[in-house]
């Protein structure tokens, strides 16, 4: 039945759904790549999707910006619409030297600021890590497709714009992070308590450390290399 944000009904969410944060995204993710698509959801605007990829079910549903927004929607589609798998996919700034424009990261684990899994998890530290099943079968698939994947962690952060004079980023690269992303630890903190698998894969449209930028024309291009290697990962 329908929730307060999603509209949909039993069956029209199939077992695993792909978050994009925007839900245009959505819209041109599904129609480009799936067969048989129809419309699930249009409340808020958040757009949701299902369609076949190679034979089989799949849905991309819109997240939005940040992690209260993709805690709503991870809920109640794990809770109400019986998904078991939700893969965010997105784009994150790097923060290592050895990372370029438009290589793909897979979070395997995700730091945050953010209070949620700390709330979740009774004021303890809460290892907000991803499904290995889902990671391995990217991982794979990447190294088959000679992609440049990156695995490891990333930090979830509640900030788009850091507060002026912050040490984020130099504090991040020096304990290893890969990359830096507003969604990953909220998802994979609300896949633990309700016993689904999540990951998050991200196309690198920024690098922080050198001030590189990725141009509209080339994040199109990147992120038609995630979408496929994702879905050949999943549905092969």
């Amino acid at each position: 039945m329908a929730t307060l944000h999603l509209q949909a009904e039993p069956g029209d969410y199939a077992p695993t759904v792909l978050m994009p944060g925007d839900p245009l995204r959505a819209e041109f993710m599904a129609r480009t790549y799936l067969d048989d698509v129809r419309q699930v959801n249009e409340i808020r605007n958040m757009l949701g999707f299902t369609g076949t990829y190679n034979g089989q079910l799949v849905s991309i549903q819109g997240s939005g910006m940040g992690v209260p927004s993709i805690q709503i929607y991870a809920t109640e589609l794990i809770q109400s619409f019986g998904v078991e798998r939700i893969i965010r996919v997105g784009s994150c700034g790097a923060l290592q030297d050895d990372i370029d424009l438009g290589d793909l990261v897979v979070g395997w684990a995700a730091g945050t600021d953010s209070g949620v899994n700390r709330k979740r998890f009774g004021g303890r530290d809460f290892p907000a890590v991803a499904s290995w099943e889902l990671v391995r079968a990217v991982v794979e698939r990447a190294e088959a497709q000679s992609l440049p994947a990156h695995v490891g962690s990333i930090f979830t952060s509640d900030f788009f714009y850091e507060p002026e004079g912050s040490d984020t980023f130099e504090l991040l690269e020096r304990y290893g992070f890969l990359a830096v992303e507003m969604e990953a630890a909220g998802l994979y903190g609300v896949a633990a308590e309700y016993g689904a698998q999540a990951l998050t894969v991200a196309t690198v449209s920024d690098q922080i450390k050198r001030h590189e930028r990725m141009s509209a024309e080339d994040r199109q291009s990147t992120f038609h290399n995630m979408i496929t290697l994702v879905l050949a990962a999943l549905f092969p």
